[in-house]
């Protein structure tokens, strides 16, 4: 998928944005710790990566992906 710079923040933004949510309503985190977890994952700093191709995928698909490095951790 080929997208512009200002396309791929926007995508990347809302998935976070989702992700950040997600932890919130499903996990019953704070919001700064939600954005803590979101923004230290492995998962966060491959959907930065374009090649990745993250930011094309569900919010649901990136959150299940980052659930799994969660309990990896834990």
């Amino acid at each position: 998928m080929n997208v512009s710079e200002q396309e791929f923040k926007f995508m990347t933004e809302g998935i976070t944005s989702d992700l950040i949510q997600l932890l919130m309503d499903r996990e019953g985190y704070t919001l700064p710790r939600a954005v803590e977890i979101v923004y230290d994952s492995n998962i966060y700093a491959a959907l930065l990566r374009p090649t990745s191709g993250l930011y094309a995928q569900s919010s649901g698909y990136v959150y299940a992906l980052l659930s799994k490095e969660l309990e990896a951790k834990s």
